[in-house]
């Protein structure tokens, strides 16, 4: 017997995203996030416990802003005193790891599937999954885009609206799109 897309997307081999496992689990993340996002003003920031439960691990003093949106959760993993501001959405097909007092501006959008290039391929769901890595003390302005695959070092600046193609080094600032380093 083969292995479960389930397996073969946590292993980084192509899966197709339309197997009924993977939309159980789609539907899960949904209704943690809904539930997270509809949380009493009063209680703004704090991450609802079922989308607590959902992911792979949350550390101490953890900010999530609603509205937020994730895939499946699972495959989040958040520092210490890590802050993601209102509307930034995370598709951890892939591992995402966010170290610890890191701060994501509204809107950043970290995306881990690469889909087919083959239109056929593409239809029948086809995508692999690329890990997402932002170290400690890294800052994430708004509206940045973070496609799969990259790796950002700790410390590092990326400005707002910039789409990172390319790893960023520790302690580097850049910005655009493509985002490149801005030297002082």
């Amino acid at each position: 017997m083969g292995r479960s897309e389930l397996d073969k997307m946590k292993n980084g081999h192509w899966y197709t995203c339309l197997d009924p496992e993977l939309e159980r689990m789609r539907d899960r993340a949904r209704n943690a996030v809904h539930r997270h996002n509809t949380t009493a003003p009063e209680k703004r920031g704090a991450i609802a416990p079922e989308l607590a439960a959902l992911l792979a691990s949350v550390g101490q003093d953890t900010m999530i802003e609603a509205p937020f949106h994730c895939a499946y959760g699972i495959n989040i993993t958040l520092g210490d005193a890590v802050y993601l501001n209102a509307g930034c959405i995370i598709l951890d097909t892939g591992p995402v790891s966010i170290g610890d007092r890191s701060m994501l501006g509204p809107g950043v959008h970290v995306y881990c599937a690469e889909h087919h290039k083959e239109v056929a391929k593409r239809r029948a769901g086809l995508e692999v999954a690329r890990p997402v890595r932002i170290g400690q003390d890294v800052w994430i302005g708004g509206g940045a885009i973070l496609p799969a695959g990259i790796s950002i070092g700790d410390g590092a600046i990326i400005g707002a609206g910039s789409v990172v193609t390319r790893d960023v080094a520790a302690g580097a600032t850049v910005a655009g799109n493509p985002a490149r380093e801005i030297t002082a």
